[in-house]
């Protein structure tokens, strides 16, 4: 009978050594989740995407939204062109784990204007300044983000590095493979643009970042409707930083790790008109 017991005693302190080597294996996806130096150290990187209704916003943002869930410490500042939010990019922000701030407001009709974006950025930065005003942390950096282009999780990394204005390459922009800042002994001599390379800064909106302190410093530092389309990177760089001043980043700009993609618009049939539809047509669908 005491053998039994001896037995048993055995069985149920093999039970506890099992659950506990399972609790201690399983540790360190929570210890990654909860770690304090993600919020702690690392500066805050706000990203400020506008964005406008389109049959391919959805997905655009859905494919954005799923890779910046993999970036720490990433606050979303999405910015509608409408007099209203929509259900779409709200449902979507909620649903999507991410810390944003959703804002709207509309594009205004501006004669002889081809600039896409201006009000929307500028809105975002006078909601990004009253926020780092508001918040005793104010370590963070600004990048400004299309919805439908492609980013490396690398890029994020290289811009935390950034003091005053960093800078990297961009691929598939301006009808080249890639447009980038030309760098010797760690300065940025030069461009290798060929759409319009006399702009003061000829690099894409993709292509810099820039501490978001200084937007407290420069109050007055905005996106400009007077300026034409290709030119709004150097209206916000301008207050900022000179050419020799830029930070290169991404192995002194060798190295791409976001791309100018564009969605193609998509072609549909009015399914309305067809005989024998496939499928039953629904306008009620969220696409």
């Amino acid at each position: 009978m005491p053998f039994v017991n001896i037995k048993k005693q055995y069985l149920a302190l093999g039970m506890l050594i099992f659950v506990l080597l399972f609790f201690f294996n399983s540790k360190p996806a929570f210890q990654c989740q909860l770690n304090p130096e993600v919020s702690v150290y690392l500066p805050t990187i706000y990203g400020i995407t506008p964005t406008y209704a389109r049959l391919a916003q959805k997905a655009d943002l859905t494919r954005l939204s799923q890779t910046l869930m993999l970036v720490k410490n990433f606050h979303w500042i999405v910015i509608e062109d409408s007099d209203t939010k929509t259900k779409l990019v709200e449902n979507l922000l909620k649903e999507s784990t991410l810390k944003y701030t959703h804002l709207n407001i509309k594009t205004a009709k501006v004669k002889h204007s081809s600039a896409s974006g201006v009000e929307q950025r500028n809105f975002a930065l006078d909601w990004l300044r009253q926020h780092m005003k508001e918040n005793e942390v104010k370590r963070g950096v600004v990048y400004f983000m299309d919805d439908d282009n492609t980013y490396s999780l690398k890029v994020f990394d290289e811009m935390r590095k950034i003091n005053k204005v960093g800078v990297w390459p961009v691929g598939i922009v301006g009808g080249m493979r890639v447009e980038m800042p030309l760098v010797k002994d760690g300065k940025v001599y030069a461009y290798n643009a060929v759409w319009k390379p006399f702009r003061p800064f000829p690099i894409d909106m993709a292509g810099f970042a820039i501490n978001a302190t200084l937007f407290l410093d420069k109050p007055s530092a905005k996106f400009s409707r007077k300026v034409q389309s290709g030119f709004q990177e150097s209206e916000i760089l301008k207050y900022f930083t000179t050419k020799e001043e830029l930070e290169p980043l991404a192995e002194n700009c060798t190295k791409v790790y976001v791309w100018h993609t564009r969605t193609q618009k998509p072609s549909i049939l009015n399914t309305k008109k067809l005989k024998h539809p496939i499928t039953p047509y629904d306008e009620n669908i969220e696409v």
